[in-house]
């Protein structure tokens, strides 16, 4: 049976570097995973570490993995792949389909510009992030707005569908801001916070 990857890719946190510095390319997964979106976002150690667009999907039987499928995975071998498939995983056998996730770091998380609204970050990020690690930090209300931004993809179109005016965007705006600071003293997003606490004086 298969899975679906939505908006959020979870990995180790041990492979976050490798990530960040294009050493891996994919992320390789026991059974048949079937993303729902292109654009996600990649979380490791807890947090969000980057962007990625998903580039292409394979599937394959793990007795059909190649030395350059370990290599775009971050590996230095075959074995060392297959050891860590059995360690995430338990027993594997040669005949288990493996899905392969090719994707393209877009943008790292860990280089935020405090200078600009919502640390530079698209407020539909800021709306997915906040769902996803704020959900008993916020009210009833300011999760319907950012579940809103979700779908809609811009303020603008969330204020038009919520509110049937576009004079509401400063709803939008305030449930965004606070979602910012709570994912920063939370510590799911990390930037200077000096020049933070400075763009919000």
């Amino acid at each position: 049976m298969a899975r679906y990857l939505g908006r959020h890719l979870m990995i180790k946190g041990k492979y976050v570097d490798a990530i960040l510095s294009g050493r891996k390319k994919t992320t390789i997964r026991i059974g048949v995973v079937k993303p729902r979106y292109r654009e996600i976002i990649i979380h490791g150690g807890g947090r969000p570490v980057a962007k990625a667009v998903i580039t292409g999907v394979r599937y394959k039987k793990v007795c059909e993995l190649s030395v350059e499928d370990a290599v775009r995975d971050g590996f230095n071998s075959l074995e060392e792949l297959l050891e860590e498939l059995r360690e995430a995983y338990g027993d594997i056998r040669p005949q288990d389909t493996v899905t392969i996730i090719e994707f393209r770091v877009t943008r790292s998380l860990g280089d935020l510009e405090p200078q600009k609204p919502y640390l530079g970050l698209d407020p539909v990020d800021v709306a997915r992030l906040a769902l996803r690690y704020l959900e008993d930090r916020l009210t009833a209300d300011e999760r319907r707005i950012l579940l809103e931004l979700t779908r809609s993809g811009s303020i603008r179109a969330a204020a038009l569908r919520i509110y049937g005016d576009l004079g509401k965007r400063y709803l939008i705006r305030r449930a965004l801001r606070k979602a910012l600071r709570l994912l920063v003293r939370e510590g799911v997003l990390k930037p200077d916070f000096f020049s933070f606490n400075n763009a919000f004086k």
